[in-house]
């Protein structure tokens, strides 16, 4: 190469690596509230958040190993990974783009011409061996588009931002994946505890009932007494059926969660435990912290850019495309002088395409690309909102089922002083034995109720969790616009 074609070689390489058409892309910025509505209700504050290992609060060993597990065998994640080392290899794709094209042939044609093609006619005896030839070819070709004006690098940044999009939808899946382990084993307990106060009222109203009937065999009472005290123990009983069938559900999905069978974990999770109780603080950090934790927000914020950079993958179609090809090989039609001086052959030169009378498509990929671009700015402005929905609704759960909790409380112990009352004036006479049978219907949809709210207590801080996105942070991420 003369110095003239090093010269504007160097040229072409210094613009391409200064110029990329297309808008350069900036973060948005949204409003965002200082503080959360419900942050200092049900013991939630504003303190700096630390939601990396959010299920261990519940100090529980059993939903600790289950996590573990969850892990590991998850079906979803393996999924999420999958998509992960696929978007990462295309993302390699998009790198080896920038540099050139070299690629490498070898062939062998036998080829036999008849005499009545050549171009002229007379003596063909010196020129036999011109109707039936071997050639033997072996070649390296190689191209090399410049990327003057940053089609290829934009297309890059489109690659990188989508991969990192992938990453941040595999800890979306981690964050849901946690939250349904925990949620379902809670569940369990839940229902643990529903069953055992279940059948702690059926042997108390199968001892109320057994009484009734002696008494009525004894003359002391009525009929109607009977009838009412089976009636209410047959409605107990009937509630077991449904608590059983939701305990069985749970335990079938913690196994399929952590890549089981679903009735792998039921002897593991057979025997009965309280439910895990939430801390007595839970720091929630602020709303600004949600643009920087939540992996669907950095997930919409990684489209967005993606998205951006497609504009100017688009925008370079309008310019000339500058490329460097050439070709150099051996060939012969011998064998034997194939690889020889005299086989040599090469070729190399510039070109330049030109998309000339087809911008109209070309306008037209840009104004599609720019669309995409305002379409996924307001899926990133929503998911933002949404965001904040959420935290905002857990907040407002699990402070407002800790009320009820308290309340339900109350009326339990109010109940069980209520059914010692009656139980005692029915003794002395003073009352029905339909007041005995009500007070202890009272009590036990208190004392189920309770179970149930202590459950949706801790289920709550578990959505909140969720929603703060808890659960997939291994290092301190970088902020968003040092990307």
């Amino acid at each position: 190469m003369n110095n003239r074609g090093l010269v504007l070689l160097l040229l072409v390489a210094g613009l391409s690596a200064s110029c990329a058409v297309g808008p350069d892309y900036h973060p948005p910025k949204v409003q965002v509230p200082a503080h959360w509505s419900e942050a200092q209700v049900g013991g939630a504050t504003n303190a700096a958040v630390q939601v990396v290992d959010w299920w261990k609060t519940f100090n529980d060993p059993e939903l600790n190993s289950l996590v573990r597990r969850a892990v590991v065998a998850n079906h979803d994640l393996r999924i999420a990974e999958g998509l992960l080392r696929e978007a990462r290899a295309l993302r390699s794709g998009a790198l080896w783009d920038l540099g050139p094209t070299i690629n490498a042939g070898a062939g062998y044609t036998d080829a036999r011409q008849t005499p009545n093609s050549l171009p002229f006619k007379g003596s063909l005896t010196n020129f036999t061996y011109l109707f039936h030839t071997d050639l033997y070819d072996a070649h390296f070709d190689a191209s090399w588009e410049i990327d003057l004006f940053g089609g290829k690098r934009r297309a890059l940044q489109e690659a990188n931002a989508l991969v990192a999009s992938v990453e941040e939808n595999r800890r979306d899946v981690l964050v849901s994946v946690l939250a349904e382990v925990a949620r379902n084993y809670l569940e369990v307990r839940n229902s643990q505890q529903r069953l055992a106060i279940a059948r702690k009222n059926i042997a108390a109203q199968q001892d109320a009932a057994d009484i009734a009937r002696a008494r009525f065999k004894s003359g002391l009472s009525s009929e109607l007494d009977v009838r009412q005290a089976e009636a209410l123990l047959a409605t107990t009983k009937s509630q077991v059926p449904a608590i059983e069938t939701a305990l069985k559900q749970s335990i079938h999905r913690l196994g399929v969660l952590t890549g089981l069978q679903p009735d792998a974990l039921s002897g593991e999770l057979s025997e009965p435990q309280p439910v895990p109780a939430p801390p007595p603080q839970v720091p929630v950090g602020l709303p600004s912290d949600l643009l920087r934790r939540r992996p669907d927000v950095r997930r919409a914020e990684r489209q967005l850019a993606a998205a951006t950079a497609n504009i100017g993958v688009q925008t370079a179609e309008l310019f000339p495309k500058f490329s460097l090809t050439g070709v150099g090989g051996f060939q012969s039609f011998s064998a034997a002088d194939w690889f020889s001086g005299g086989s040599k052959y090469w070729s190399a030169g510039p070109s330049v395409t030109w998309r000339i009378l087809d911008y109209g498509r070309v306008r037209s990929q840009i104004k599609a690309a720019s669309a995409q671009a305002d379409q996924s700015l307001a899926a990133y402005e929503k998911t933002v909102l949404l965001a904040l929905e959420d935290v905002e609704n857990a907040l407002v759960a699990y402070s407002n089922e800790q009320a009820h909790y308290r309340a339900l409380s109350d009326a339990v112990t109010a109940n069980r002083h209520s059914l010692d009352l009656a139980n005692e004036r029915y003794r002395s006479g003073l009352i029905d034995f339909l007041n005995v049978l009500d007070a202890e219907r009272s009590l036990y949809q208190t004392e189920d109720q309770l179970a149930n709210s202590q459950g949706a207590v801790s289920i709550s801080l578990v959505a909140l969790y969720k929603a703060l996105g808890g659960g997939w942070q291994t290092e301190v991420q970088p902020p968003l616009t040092q990307r």
